[in-house]
C-alpha cells in the first residue's frame, strides 16, 4: 500500500487540474479551470479560503464535537452533559464501527455502494463507535454558512450548473485518526442514470473543504473521467485494478484553504483511516435546476417550484451572513431570489436554518 500511495500521489499532482480560482476580467471563471474540471471530473482550487476562515471552522467544529452524542444511542454529549439537539437533529449524527465499511455491499441509498472495502483488525483500545458524518451542518456552524456563500465558489457553481442552480446537501464527514471508517467505492447520483438526457453534469457536484492537510492514507480517492461514463459496474472496475483499488484512482490531496470541486457522478471512495492524522471534510454542493424540477428524487414527492424556492432561500441567507463577516467583499448576486430581501438575523436563522435538512434536494 505504501508504494501504491506514493505512485498515486505522483499521478494526482501531475494531472494539471489544480490551481487558484482564477476569474477573467469579465468576472467569469477562467475557461481552463472549467475545461480541466469537465475532463477529469474534479479540480483542486488552491488557497481559496483565508486561514482565519479555516481556523474559525475548526474552532466551531471542535466545540460541536464536544456537544455531540458520544455514541448512536447516547443521551449525553462527550462532556457528559444532556444533549441540546432535538430528536430530528439527533438523527443527523451518524456513527459506524471503527475501521469498518458500514455501507459497502448494502442496499443503502439505492444500493449505490456495490462493493465492500477490506476491513483491518480493530485495535483493542478502539471505541465501540466513531462519528462518521454530521448532517444539516449549516444550522450548527456559522462558519460553514459563510463559506457556503463564498462569491468565487458561487460564481463557479453558476458556471457549472447555470445561474439558477439550487442547493443540494451539507455535511461534515469524519475520518478519526486510527479508527476512521471507510466509505465504499460509489457514485453519488441515484436518480437519472436511465434518463435519455443524462450527461456528465446531470447529478451536480460537491465542494469539499478540509480542516487538515489530506494524505493518501486518509483522503477521498476518485477515478478521473468516470463522471462521463454513466452508471459504473464497480465490480468490474475494481477487478481491472488491484484488490479494492480501481485502476487509475488518485487521492484528492488538499491543504487547509483549498476547496475541491468534485462531480457527483465520478467514482470515489475512501479507505479505513488507520493513520495518525484525522480528516474532517465539510461537503456542500449544488444542482442544475433542470435536473431537479418536477423530479422524484430523495424526497417523498417530486420537487416543485415552491419546494425549490424554499430550499434555495439558504443561498441569500448565507450571502448576507458572509456580508456581515466580510463587509468589504463583493457579494455574489443570486438571481433566482433577487426579488426577496433575505437578511441574516436571529429570526431568519430560526425560520430558514432550524432543521432545514428536511427541505434538502437530493437526486
Amino acid at each position: 500500500m505504501s508504494n501504491h500511495f506514493a505512485h498515486a500521489r505522483e499521478r494526482a499532482m501531475s494531472l494539471g487540474n489544480r490551481g487558484p480560482l482564477r476569474l477573467t476580467p469579465q468576472g467569469e471563471v477562467h475557461p481552463e479551470i472549467l475545461a480541466a474540471y469537465w475532463r477529469y471530473g474534479f479540480y483542486v482550487l488552491t488557497d481559496v479560503l483565508a486561514q482565519d476562515e479555516i481556523e474559525e471552522l475548526k474552532s466551531e467544529f471542535n466545540a460541536l464535537l464536544a456537544r455531540s452524542p458520544s455514541h448512536a444511542k447516547a443521551e449525553v454529549d462527550s462532556n457528559g452533559d444532556l444533549l441540546l439537539f432535538d430528536e430530528i437533529q439527533r438523527r443527523l449524527f451518524r456513527f459506524a464501527k471503527p475501521l469498518t465499511d458500514p455501507y459497502g455491499g448494502t442496499d443503502v441509498t439505492n444500493s449505490r455502494y456495490q462493493v465492500k472495502m477490506p476491513e483491518p483488525e480493530t485495535p483493542e483500545d478502539a471505541p465501540k463507535e466513531v462519528l462518521l458524518q454530521i448532517g444539516g451542518i449549516l444550522q450548527f456552524l456559522e462558519s460553514t454558512l459563510r463559506i457556503y456563500a463564498h462569491p468565487g465558489l458561487l460564481t463557479l457553481a453558476a458556471a457549472v450548473n447555470g445561474e439558477d442552480f439550487t442547493p443540494f446537501n451539507e455535511v461534515i464527514w469524519l475520518k478519526q485518526a486510527r479508527f476512521g471508517a471507510a466509505v465504499s467505492w460509489h457514485q453519488d447520483g441515484t436518480t437519472h442514470w436511465n434518463s435519455p438526457d443524462l450527461d456528465q453534469g446531470t447529478h451536480g457536484f460537491n465542494y469539499m473543504v478540509n480542516m487538515y492537510e489530506t494524505q493518501p492514507e486518509n483522503s477521498l480517492w476518485v477515478v478521473p473521467g468516470t463522471h462521463k461514463q454513466g452508471k459504473a459496474d464497480l465490480q468490474s472496475l475494481i477487478a481491472e485494478g488491484e484488490a479494492d483499488r480501481p485502476a487509475g484512482a488518485v487521492p484528492l490531496l488538499c491543504k487547509p484553504g483549498d476547496v475541491a470541486i468534485c462531480n457527483r457522478q465520478i467514482v470515489h471512495g475512501s479507505f479505513p483511516n488507520a493513520s495518525d492524522t484525522p480528516r474532517y471534510t465539510y461537503v456542500f454542493g449544488f444542482h442544475r435546476r433542470e435536473s431537479v424540477l418536477g423530479v422524484k428524487g430523495w424526497a417523498q414527492d417530486p420537487y416543485s417550484d415552491a419546494y425549490i424556492a424554499e430550499s434555495s432561500r439558504l443561498i441569500p441567507l448565507a450571502i448576507d451572513a458572509r456580508r456581515h463577516r466580510f463587509p468589504d467583499e463583493v457579494s455574489y448576486h443570486y438571481a433566482p431570489l433577487a426579488h426577496e430581501a433575505i437578511e441574516y438575523n436571529e429570526d431568519t436563522r430560526q425560520e430558514i436554518l432550524t432543521n432545514y435538512q428536511q427541505r434538502a434536494i437530493g437526486i
